[in-house]
């Protein structure tokens, strides 16, 4: 999970839309500059929070998840003893609790996933927003006519692929007006895209369920 989340943690598919700081274009405004949401993401102590946030959310989700299975397991080892004994009227009623045990089993999965999909667009949002907002100063502070994001979404080919200089990389710009030293982070290769986060899905999956007998 942990290295599922750190992946993660450089942005997940709520952000296949580059996001751009536009300045009112004006006489001598020409400057385009260029960042990766993604990487700053990484770097904001924010993200260390959702992590942790969304590492508690999944172990609740799964701890449930586990209780289920285990007694859908205990319940159909007993079905397995005992089976042959019972009388027709119990041995379906048996059965029948198995079937709603497993459809009650992979329901908690979907809702899991779809639980902790939400928790992750809740937490992510407003460090979304802030960090566009700092695009917005960095580009009318700095004279860029544009800055673009280097990455264009999950599976698709980067946006900018080759710069011959750094000069309008404002990524230390922007990192800078969140507070954070670039100096101290890992330098962004100018057109290279970090990885991108996986939809976690609750790890806790039933090796198998059971099944009338």
């Amino acid at each position: 999970m942990k290295q599922k989340l750190m992946a993660f943690l450089v942005v997940m598919t709520l952000i296949t839309t580059p996001l751009l700081a536009q300045t009112t274009p004006a006489s001598g405004l020409s400057k385009i500059g260029y960042t990766n949401v993604d990487y700053i993401l990484g770097k904001l102590p924010e993200s260390k929070v959702m992590q942790n946030q969304l590492e508690v959310t999944k172990a609740q989700l799964d701890k449930a998840l586990g209780e289920t299975y285990k007694e859908a397991q205990d319940k159909y080892e007993a079905y397995q003893k005992n089976g042959a004994n019972m009388t027709d009227v119990i041995r379906a009623d048996k059965e029948k609790e198995l079937q709603n045990l497993q459809t009650r089993i992979q329901e908690m999965q979907n809702n899991a996933q779809t639980s902790l999909q939400t928790k992750q667009q809740q937490l992510l949002e407003p460090i979304l927003t802030k960090i566009n907002n700092a695009i917005q100063e960095v580009g009318k502070e700095n004279g860029f006519l544009y800055i673009l994001n280097m990455d264009a979404g999950p599976g698709s080919t980067p946006i900018i692929l080759f710069t011959a200089t750094e000069e309008n990389n404002a990524t230390p710009l922007i990192l800078r007006k969140l507070g954070v030293d670039p100096d101290k982070a890992d330098a962004a290769p100018a057109a290279a895209t970090p990885a991108k986060p996986a939809t976690t899905a609750p790890a806790t999956t039933p090796a198998a369920t059971p099944k009338k007998k």
